[in-house]
């Protein structure tokens, strides 16, 4: 009886003890969290939600809500200045619209993407996402060897050979739309433009021909999934933690799992092929592996950073192009007066040819002023973040080391400051002769980081927008929103519903 006194007496002591160091663990977190808000606290913002969670109870609002984060950082932007902050626990956001400080950053290699946004896309709830991919990846020697790999995949020389398979996707898709026109049906135009894009990004990167405009696949929905799960994994750091979300966490790492498990496959077939000497398709998937292979080494590391990669240019390639197109059809159905410019140059530069040349792209001048001002006002890509070590002065703001800058083209692209009534949809701000935009347009981002597929995806955009201009009348179902869903990236939430019908050429 006495030796349970004595271990009942041991237990209490050691969970008093254990309870102290809890105490003093938690008064020692708060002290570190008063000494980050002192540290900081003279660099303006709004007010915290909470002393320990900071602004991130508004965030999550806003999300669980359906709603729209941009514009939140778009409404704090107007009231508090070009440099603003937020807290997140105990990490410390600053947030700036100014272009001197855009350039200094964006346009140097010495800042490094940020580790806290970047890591959480590593994987999405245990389940390897997007590694450390190009996109992804915060040490600059792992990225540089990538990009160097990847860089002749993405040659002007190499996207020529491309203009074949974005003509016959694109071509595929002109065929359904006229199924649709001949039926008088009402077309989504966001889900039907995805399976294009998807098409192509599957066609000319890995050698799939997945024909998704006339067969079922798992990809779409699995993209749309890891998608998903990327923006609450990312913003919402109690996510997984609620056991109402373990079902669609569970999707999510399917989802991942497809993705992942399918590239491995496609890699190690394709590499089998090249190795026996087999005719293999000169895509992105055959560059890559020859590039890696001409390094010194190849490691198991670097065999997963093409896995890595896989899902990158998977996920991203099609995602960020059908969402612009999506978008700037919606403008153009809005704009009549546009709409009929944009298609006087395609008529005068294409005419009624069906196969359209490299050569032809270069003379739609135009057109690339409507996809440039659709990415203003609508960046599919909305934002960027980079890591600071050091201590920078921000517009007059003496603003300490260790902190992530936060770059947001949404809001920059909708700031009256840089675009007079930025709300009004106007392709002649990007005519060749008006004033370049300084350090406040980059839907793509900046300097070394920035996007290495976007004259891929400005080609492939060219090609779908002129032939359905060439072809097509189209005009909205009314009824719907013009409003944006951000899923990660931006999206029309409508889907873009128009009816489509064959053009008159006798007007």
């Amino acid at each position: 009886m006495a030796f349970f006194h004595v271990l009942l007496s041991w237990t209490s002591q050691a969970l008093m003890l254990l309870l102290f160091l809890l105490f003093i663990a938690f008064l020692g977190y708060c002290l570190y969290l008063k000494h980050i808000h002192m540290k900081y606290d003279h660099i303006p913002g709004p007010p915290r939600d909470s002393f320990f969670f900071g602004h991130s109870l508004t965030l999550l609002k806003i999300m669980n809500s359906d709603g729209h984060v941009h514009d939140k950082f778009l409404e704090w932007t107007e009231k508090y200045g070009p440099v603003y902050r937020l807290n997140f626990l105990h990490y410390v956001t600053i947030c700036v619209t100014c272009p001197e400080t855009t350039k200094e950053i964006l346009m140097s290699p010495k800042y490094p993407k940020d580790l806290f946004v970047y890591k959480r896309l590593f994987s999405l709830f245990g389940q390897r996402f997007l590694g450390e991919g190009l996109i992804t990846a915060t040490d600059h020697e792992k990225w540089y060897k990538q990009r160097r790999i990847m860089d002749p995949a993405f040659s002007s020389l190499y996207l020529r050979g491309l203009m074949g398979t974005f003509n016959e996707r694109a071509e595929k898709l002109m065929v359904k739309l006229g199924e649709n026109a001949d039926k008088k049906t009402e077309v989504n135009m966001l889900s039907l433009i995805n399976c294009v894009t998807l098409d192509v990004i599957a066609k000319v990167a890995f050698g799939v021909d997945l024909d998704l405009l006339n067969n079922t696949s798992p990809f779409p929905k699995a993209i749309e999934k890891c998608l998903k799960g990327m923006l609450y994994y990312a913003r919402d750091s109690f996510f997984e933690y609620n056991p109402k979300n373990r079902p669609f966490i569970k999707e999510v790492k399917e989802a991942c799992h497809l993705l992942r498990s399918t590239g491995a496959k496609l890699i190690q077939e394709r590499k089998t092929a090249m190795q026996n000497g087999d005719d293999v398709p000169k895509d992105i998937l055959t560059q890559i592996i020859k590039s890696a292979g001409e390094e010194e080494s190849m490691t198991q590391e670097d065999e997963e950073f093409m896995l890595d990669n896989f899902v990158t240019f998977f996920v991203a390639g099609q995602e960020t192009t059908a969402n612009l197109l999506a978008f700037c059809i919606m403008e153009l159905a809005r704009h009549p007066e546009i709409l009929e410019k944009v298609r006087k140059e395609v008529d005068d530069v294409i005419g009624m040819k069906q196969e359209i040349s490299y050569d032809d792209l270069g003379q739609l001048t135009y057109l690339s002023q409507v996809l440039k001002e659709t990415l203003r006002i609508y960046p599919t890509a909305p934002g960027t973040a980079r890591y600071a070590h050091e201590d920078l002065v921000v517009d007059g703001y003496n603003v300490p080391g260790g902190v992530s800058y936060s770059f947001s083209s949404y809001v920059t692209g909708r700031l009256e400051q840089f675009f007079k009534d930025p709300l009004t949809f106007d392709p002649d701000r990007f005519h060749p002769d008006a004033p370049k935009p300084y350090y406040c347009y980059y839907p793509f981002a900046l300097g070394p980081r920035s996007c290495l597929g976007q004259n891929f995806a400005q080609m492939e955009a060219k090609v779908v927008m002129a032939k359905l201009l060439q072809r097509f009348e189209f005009t909205l179902v009314p009824g719907q929103t013009f409003d944006i869903l951000d899923n990660g990236t931006l999206r029309p939430k409508s889907g873009v519903v128009c009816t489509v019908r064959y053009r008159d050429y006798k007007k």
